[in-house]
């Protein structure tokens, strides 16, 4: 359309075409005055070719997953199609504002990485996110994980995404956590950029294909495996946070021994870390599901 950079959007998707919908129309909807393209990736399911749209400067793509089954190998399957300057993601459950793309390009500069604020919505309740900084370094991802730096806010350099700090990790086990071992890799190379701004909704829905108490054995796995490949945490306040998710996941499995190994190791960082009174709780009897259930309806998680 003019001089504004390419943008190919990345929509990972299994079984969710209704939503799927919504996401697209939102993407292309964007009062961007560059091309956007939109790659919707079917995991594990059937490539809908209804999708397919070859709207001049608004494209819709369709492929099946051509790498490993699950959100990281859809996620790189997708950017490795991107034929733009620059890559975003976006979940099939969620929505982009049309203002994001505008802002976060004018925001990226020279830069590699940019992200936006969030709103946690429903068909109740709405909940608007975001974190004071506008640059977000590897020390501000070690001390304290920062979950409104949601995938779904991602706007990268495809050059530095493939090339650069790399394409999402398909090693995690479960792919539980990827959007946050991304960040870590993309703040090693440089600051990334954070408009305060809510540019994103994010649906608070029950169809997850995650969901702490049902996989906890995959997310107790993929954190420990976080933190064995990213030995900076040990002497940073993101270990505490961190180990509180895997004594809750253990405490929810029944491991009660392996839970309070790991909340005395949570405490003994950050005595006042949630996670692991709460994985106490599990411990004595509460049921998890309860806890996350009742932290999902005030817009959190463990």
């Amino acid at each position: 359309m003019n001089d504004w950079p390419a943008v190919t959007a990345v929509i990972p998707t299994r079984n969710r075409p209704d939503m799927l919908r919504e996401t697209i129309g939102s993407i292309l909807g964007q009062d961007y005055p560059g091309d956007v393209t939109c790659i919707a990736v079917f995991d594990q399911s059937d490539p809908d070719e209804s999708f397919v749209s070859d709207a001049p400067g608004r494209r819709v793509l369709v492929t099946p997953n051509k790498r490993q089954p699950g959100i990281a190998g859809a996620r790189n399957t997708g950017s490795l199609m991107a034929d733009g300057e620059l890559v975003a993601f976006c979940d099939d459950t969620d929505l982009w504002l049309p203002h994001k793309l505008r802002a976060q390009v004018a925001a990226l500069g020279d830069g590699h990485f940019v992200t936006c604020g969030v709103e946690l919505f429903n068909d109740r309740v709405s909940y608007p996110r975001s974190i004071p900084l506008t640059s977000v370094t590897l020390r501000d991802l070690l001390n304290k994980q920062l979950p409104t730096m949601h995938p779904s806010t991602y706007l990268m350099r495809r050059e530095a995404l493939v090339n650069g700090f790399g394409l999402v990790s398909e090693e995690l086990p479960g792919g539980y956590g990827e959007d946050y071992e991304l960040l870590l890799r993309a703040a090693k190379m440089g600051p990334i950029a954070n408009l305060t701004e809510v540019g994103t909704r994010l649906r608070m829905h029950n169809s997850s294909y995650f969901s702490i108490v049902d996989t906890s054995a995959t997310i107790s796995e993929a954190l420990r495996w976080m933190l064995d490949r990213y030995p900076e945490f040990s002497g940073a306040g993101g270990y505490a946070q961190l180990a509180g998710k895997i004594a809750f996941a253990e405490a929810s499995l029944g491991h009660s021994s392996q839970a309070l190994r790991w909340i005395g190791r949570t405490v003994r960082k950050r005595p006042w870390e949630p996670r692991a009174y709460l994985a106490l709780a599990v411990t004595a009897g509460v049921p998890a599901d309860a806890i996350v259930s009742r932290l999902q309806r005030i817009g959190r998680g463990i």
